[in-house]
């Protein structure tokens, strides 16, 4: 059976780089009828942040991923939280030991700053490697602080693998040094943790950014040295936030949670970012969760990186806005319209029927409903209309006729009005278009808004609307 797993690092938000690896190997276990494992590693205690893993947990379930195991529901292999299984791992390095695959090292700090050389690199030297048993339990027993070193073979060659994306991937021996698989404090270095988790979680397919791809080679090296099977890996290319910079979650790009409090869909975003280095194979862009996972396969990862284009994703998050039924809309819509002007004000579904047309991202509401208190005097030049061959000196006629129609006019609502206003058209012989926009101007004081007059209109009410026409007439004046 396909395993997968999703390890991420608690040290902060849901990075959109972590978010894509952990759907692409959700995606991969559910097409091919396997489990998606969450594993939490948590070894480099000085980055650990208060908070991080309940993140980690409310993105996935935000975002539709359901782990078949993790710390929560437990499973078949123990523990999920590396932290939790520090002596395992410890267990694990000394039989590498035994077996010749790994070896004690107990070089002082000084010693090994002493190994780099002109430019600053520093290559260990296996100074500890042939020491003798009864010298290294002696000093073990004498509490002396030792580390344990992976024992690369010198010898010359290459080690290889096969990678899903990037295809065979060459690195050799003598590049590769005799990395720290246990530290000083008893930690396990990621180097071979996730060996370790890896075999006896019993991953299959090992999903992750391509920043591993050349450090690969030492990883399988653990596995022969315990005469372990290897896994599949499908390593995966960089989110670029420009042409020469990766998304970094040190420069604070891309947190999922930031998109989701400026009113993107989770189901957009996780549209959006599964497309950003894999293609379904045809030129579908809105695609749900199910449908992703029927279209997901290795052969559609690219072996480039790809840029985030936050504008694309909004206009895809309005897609998913414009389909939503008008009471999920209003919903969302309501925290934002209480951080607006009109908190409290207005009937907000008024609002919302003219916006989830015309919004992006449901914080797009705070700014569109500005013009209800920003109404004041205006440049007349607002007026003017090129494509509807709307002139200043249309405006004052216009105005005056649409003010003695609203005034006597009973039917408020946005047909009633568009049936006055229609009127008034008719009577001065001009385009509806004409004088709906010099209205939508005059009680706006604005060039462009979210809707039409007669909505805006219907919101204001008879007394406000009329307030306004009649200031911006006496503009003219």
């Amino acid at each position: 059976m396909i395993r997968t797993r999703f390890a991420p690092s608690p040290t902060g938000f849901m990075h959109i780089g972590n978010l894509r690896t952990a759907l692409y190997a959700y995606f991969y276990a559910r097409k091919n009828g396997g489990k998606f494992v969450l594993r939490i590693e948590d070894t480099d205690r000085e980055r650990f942040v208060e908070g991080a893993i309940e993140k980690i947990y409310r993105t996935l379930k935000t975002c539709g991923i359901e782990e078949d195991e993790s710390p929560e529901k437990g499973g078949d292999y123990g523990s999920y939280i590396q932290s939790e299984r520090k002596p395992l791992y410890l267990e694990y390095a000394k039989k590498l030991a035994e077996r010749g695959g790994a070896y004690y090292c107990f070089c002082s700090k000084e010693r090994l700053e002493s190994l780099s050389d002109d430019n600053g690199n520093r290559k260990y030297d296996k100074h500890c490697l042939n020491l003798p048993k009864e010298e290294v339990e002696a000093r073990l027993k004498a509490n002396e602080p030792y580390v344990i070193r992976q024992n690369v073979p010198i010898k010359d060659g290459e080690v290889s693998y096969t990678d899903m994306v990037f295809g065979k991937i060459s690195v050799p021996y003598e590049d590769i040094e005799d990395n720290i698989l246990i530290k000083s404090d008893g930690m396990p270095t990621y180097n071979f943790a996730n060996v370790i988790d890896d075999h006896l979680m019993n991953i299959t397919t090992v999903i992750r950014g391509m920043e591993y791809l050349s450090s690969t080679p030492k990883y399988n090296l653990v596995y022969e040295g315990f005469g372990w099977e290897i896994p599949e890996y499908m390593h995966l290319p960089p989110i670029m936030r420009d042409a020469q910079h990766k998304l970094s979650k040190r420069h604070g790009d891309a947190n999922f949670e930031d998109f989701t409090a400026k009113g993107y869909l989770p189901e957009a975003i996780v549209n959006y970012i599964a497309l950003l280095g894999w293609a379904p194979g045809d030129d579908r862009e809105k695609m749900t969760l199910d449908e992703l996972i029927e279209a997901f396969s290795a052969s559609g990862v690219s072996k480039s990186g790809s840029i985030f284009d936050e504008p694309k994703m909004r206009w895809l998050n309005a897609q998913y806005i414009k389909e939503l039924p008008f009471e999920k809309f209003c919903e969302l819509a309501k925290p934002y319209y209480e951080e607006s002007v009109i908190k409290g004000k207005f009937d907000y579904d008024l609002f919302s029927r003219s916006l989830q047309p015309r919004i992006e991202i449901f914080s797009d509401i705070i700014e569109k409903v500005k013009f209800i208190d920003d109404f004041g005097a205006f440049a007349q030049e607002i007026y003017y209309n090129k494509k509807l061959k709307v002139e200043v000196e249309m405006v004052k006629p216009i105005l005056e006729a649409s003010i003695k129609a609203l005034t006597v006019a009973t039917d408020y609502t946005n047909e009633g009005l568009v049936n006055t206003l229609t009127g008034v058209a008719e009577a001065l012989s001009l385009k509806k278009g004409q004088v709906m926009w010099t209205l939508r101007a005059a009680i706006t004081s604005l060039p462009a808004t979210p809707m039409g007059v007669t909505e805006a209109a219907e919101i204001l009410g008879k007394t406000e609307t009329l307030r306004r026409l009649n200031f911006s007439l006496n503009l003219l004046k």
